[in-house]
């Protein structure tokens, strides 16, 4: 990848307002917008039929549409409990089955729930069960596609950026998905300026390396919160709300960097990602 991509994560209302059902024409018409990226959401669970996923693949890369896949939500890699963790590798490799299908190159996934009093303990559980998803992935042939535990918008979730970074380190497949809404969130607002944004970037390079960097995998959108970190995700056209994306904007152009860049503002997430590609491209 040697360019900025910039998409939604599902599919604006817009889309479905034009008079279209399928997912199946989504690389169209995101092509048709100037779009070239699109973040398939699993994340109620994965229902897709293969054939299905082969034709939207397909259709993706006459248009030159880049796919990745968000997980379903309820994957939670620090549970205790037995139930839950075989649900959790359930939900993993459907997910990893799906992105195969399709030819999707990553598969976002929400490291899990709240994690109590004890957060290394939780971290040390999510790191051990990690490594034996991949190491099931890899068995089951799935282990050339890029596993990306992203980082939450709740101060009580498992998924700092260190915890992410750290769920980075248990293989050379696990790359962050930074999600800078959730990072606002969660640090009650955060990211003010370009300096807060450096330091995100500077703590990724410092733990993973330039090349993480380079090619990082973003979540971008306005987001309200409270004390207690995410409440939901807004639009552009909602005034007050933060991130500033031209701040990150100018750091991509200054580090040279070329990464995803997924939108999830609320209904609106093709339309708000043409306005991040407009600002970032005014940067140049």
């Amino acid at each position: 990848m040697t360019e900025v991509r910039f998409g939604p994560a599902g599919n604006s209302d817009s889309f479905y307002a034009a008079g279209f059902k399928s997912s199946l024409d989504m690389p169209e018409w995101l092509a048709g917008l100037g779009l070239n990226t699109y973040e398939y959401q699993c994340v109620r669970g994965v229902h897709i039929k293969e054939a299905t996923a082969v034709k939207l693949g397909e259709a993706a890369r006459e248009y030159n549409v880049t796919l990745s896949i968000h997980a379903p939500y309820y994957i939670s890699l620090g549970a205790t409990d037995q139930g839950i963790r075989d649900k959790t590798r359930k939900h993993f490799l459907d997910a990893l089955r799906v992105a195969k299908w399709m030819g999707a190159r990553i598969v976002v996934m929400h490291p899990g729930g709240k994690v109590g009093d004890d957060r290394p303990a939780a971290l040390r559980r999510a790191k051990e069960n990690l490594a034996e998803l991949l190491d099931t992935a890899r068995a089951e042939g799935l282990g050339d596609i890029a596993v990306a535990p992203e980082t939450m918008g709740k101060p009580a979730q498992l998924g700092n950026l260190d915890e992410i970074l750290e769920l980075c380190t248990v293989g050379k497949k696990v790359v962050p998905a930074i999600d800078f809404g959730h990072l606002h969130a969660a640090g009650v607002g955060a990211l003010k300026d370009e300096a807060s944004f450096s330091v995100v970037l500077d703590r990724i390079e410092a733990v993973l390396g330039a090349g993480a960097v380079r090619s990082l995998h973003i979540h971008f959108s306005p987001i309200e919160f409270s004390r207690a970190g995410e409440r939901r995700h807004r639009t552009t056209l909602d005034e007050g709300y933060g991130p500033d994306f031209a701040h990150l904007a100018r750091l991509i152009g200054e580090r040279k960097m070329t990464p995803t860049v997924i939108c999830e503002s609320a209904g609106r997430q093709a339309e708000d990602a043409l306005v991040y590609r407009q600002i970032y491209q005014s940067m140049k």
